[in-house]
């Protein structure tokens, strides 16, 4: 820490205080930026003028990354995302961009060398037994050399910053903050504040300079996922980091956009994007704290099928509240709830409590009626955020700064997915996430959005408590015992009363399926010649049901049994799961709730009698 006490913080301030007073520097870089970009632009438009598109496609590719190249870091941290998006780039410009990821042109060796006997206050010799001649790559902020070290003997991979790198970020920022404010003012169908966004990304690039901070960013992420035995963080050595030199263990893998090199391993390139979106949930949705620059350079897959995260200078926080949010968010989108849907972007920040969402109810309804006219499972990721984006235009929507780094994280995993499979849907592999969390979270906010997801109109949906829970079961992390723990307690509980209300109504409906279906299909299962001696069930007497209505009651029993299969079935099934149920069905109010259960079916069974009576 002591090393890194004069890193750089990002402020606004910071920028207009050093660029501000140097419009000559200013106007050349935007210059330079105008004129790459414009080159590239002027001969795409003639290719396609001269209908040369896909004759020029390599050429082309090639010139933007080395445009992306020459303008700097900040263009191309643009090229590292734009290259895992097959959705977005031909595969040709996806090929020449991935070069961005670790492959970018080096600074001198020996400029290098010198950094890190400076920043660490050692000789190379004292430090390392051995150091690579050469980079083994280079990156947007610096590039890594594979060093032994001399005290343990240990491999490490040894990161130095790139000497001049805060100078150029700072000026481009500078530079995109401005068209930031023109956007904001002149405009209109962009209604988040751009500057907002600007400040936040640069931020997190700032944060970056700083490797301390890096470090111990790492150390957090190993701490709270690398509990996971199928993901790897690697350690660092803070004797040998300082702000602008970081040492930590090495790993061998193969990047993730490398399909052939995984499979030659034996390794299978969908699992791993599974581990990575698994992981990336727990860090979105479970703990906040996600890193959000997943590109196939930061993502290694290790000969012994391990997912190793790297670089962990692009952290970020999803807020609480809006965690819940992003959860129940789903859950009324499966369930087509719009209004509610709507109600969600007060609790997401999108939205101030004091606009009114009912004119953003018909847009929502509008799209995902379309989208959604198979189901959840087949939609892509990219298909909600280009359908959410059209309402977000279109209303005073203002996009928080953590969302848009959701985005980049979740698409950029999903470009990688594409990689593999062009038919693989990310909403379809989260759901058993989902459905886990949703089974047993206590979280109030959850625990209401399973309500909602359960019951519709005075009914019990027993065939979403079934999908539920085949999805659930999927998680590894699923626990039968803490399976509907939540709603339990608020059905005993002093506000659970129109809860009860519907509990009462569907436990009867269940335990009369339950019973008189048992009979039914008992007396079915006699052999014919014994049934002479039994009353048939099926005639006219006190069951007397019509087709429909015994199918129905059939069907109702065989879906409760399958569901308490599933329960049963579960791994971390244990008959001490009824132990919690037992002790709260000693309370009073659980005393109360039976009797009334009851009675409700002794009414049923007497209605019955008494239909059966009336009707002879």
């Amino acid at each position: 820490m002591t090393r890194a006490a004069d890193a750089s913080v990002y402020t606004p301030e910071l920028l207009v205080t050093k660029y501000g007073s140097r419009p000559i520097k200013v106007v050349r870089r935007a210059f330079e930026i105008l004129a790459g970009l414009g080159s590239f632009a002027i001969n795409l438009w003639l290719d396609q003028v001269k209908g040369q598109i896909d004759q020029n496609q390599r050429l082309r590719a090639i010139q933007l990354r080395k445009t992306f190249t020459r303008l700097g870091p900040t263009f191309v941290k643009i090229g590292q995302g734009l290259s895992t998006r097959p959705d977005l780039c031909p595969p040709l410009y996806l090929d020449e961009l991935s070069v961005l990821q670790d492959a970018l042109p080096t600074f001198p060796d020996a400029e290098a060398f010198a950094c890190i006997e400076k920043e660490l206050g050692y000789s190379l010799d004292s430090v390392y037994s051995s150091i690579s001649s050469s980079p083994i790559a280079a990156a947007s902020l610096g590039q890594v050399y594979k060093a032994q070290l001399k005290y343990s003997g240990q491999i490490v991979a040894v990161k130095v910053q790139r000497p001049g790198i805060e100078e150029a970020i700072g000026l481009d920022f500078y530079l995109i903050r401005g068209l930031g404010f023109l956007i904001n003012k002149y405009v209109d169908f962009i209604s988040s504040d751009v500057v907002a966004l600007v400040d936040e990304f640069a931020r997190r690039v700032y944060q970056e300079l700083n490797y301390v901070q890096e470090g111990k960013n790492a150390r957090r992420f190993k701490k709270l996922y690398a509990d996971k035995e199928d993901v790897l963080v690697p350690d660092i050595f803070w004797d040998y980091t300082s702000g602008k030199v970081l040492t930590m263990e090495w790993v061998e893998g193969v990047k993730l956009n490398e399909q052939e090199a995984i499979e030659r391993q034996g390794l299978n390139l969908l699992e791993l994007v599974n581990t990575g979106i698994q992981c990336s949930l727990r860090q979105l949705l479970e703990y906040g704290y996600f890193h959000a620059d997943p590109h196939p350079g930061n993502l290694l897959a290790t000969p012994d099928g391990k997912l190793a995260f790297l670089d962990f200078g692009m952290m970020s926080e999803t807020p609480e509240q809006a965690r819940s949010a992003i959860i129940g968010h789903v859950v009324h989108m499966v369930n087509r709830d719009y209004e509610a849907m709507a109600r969600d972007y007060y609790a997401l920040d999108f939205l101030s409590p004091d606009v009114d969402v009912t004119p953003i109810v018909p847009a929502l309804r509008g799209f995902f009626d379309n989208a959604l006219s198979s189901t959840v499972s087949e939609l892509n990721f990219k298909t909600i955020v280009d359908g959410l984006g059209a309402v977000l235009y279109e209303y005073p929507f203002n996009v928080p700064a953590y969302y848009a780094l959701i985005l980049r994280s979740l698409t950029v995993l999903e470009g990688l997915a594409l990689y593999a499979d062009p038919n693989f849907k990310v909403l379809a592999a989260s759901y058993p996430y989902f459905a886990k969390r949703l089974l047993t979270d206590p979280n109030p906010y959850l625990r209401d959005a399973l309500i909602e997801l359960l019951f519709k109109d005075g009914r019990f949906r027993w065939n979403r408590l079934e999908n539920l829970l085949v999805q659930g079961k999927q998680d590894r992390d699923f626990n039968a015992k803490d399976a509907l723990q939540p709603v339990l307690k608020l059905l005993l509980g002093p506000d659970g009363e129109d809860l009860r209300a519907l509990v009462i109504k569907e436990a009867v409906c269940i335990t009369e399926a339950i019973i008189l279906g048992s009979v039914v299909e008992s007396y079915n299962l006699i052999p014919g010649f014994l049934r002479t001696f039994i009353p048939d069930v099926n005639a006219p007497g006190p069951l007397v049901m019509n087709t429909a209505e015994r199918e129905s009651m059939l069907e109702l029993r065989a879906q409760v049994l399958r569901i308490w299969e599933l329960l049963r079935s579960s791994e971390s099934f244990d008959p001490s799961i009824f132990l919690p149920i037992l002790q709260v069905l000693q309370e009073p109010e659980a005393r109360v709730l039976g009797g009334r259960v009851v009675g409700g079916i002794t009414q049923r069974l007497a209605a019955r009698l008494l239909q059966q009576v009336l009707r002879e």
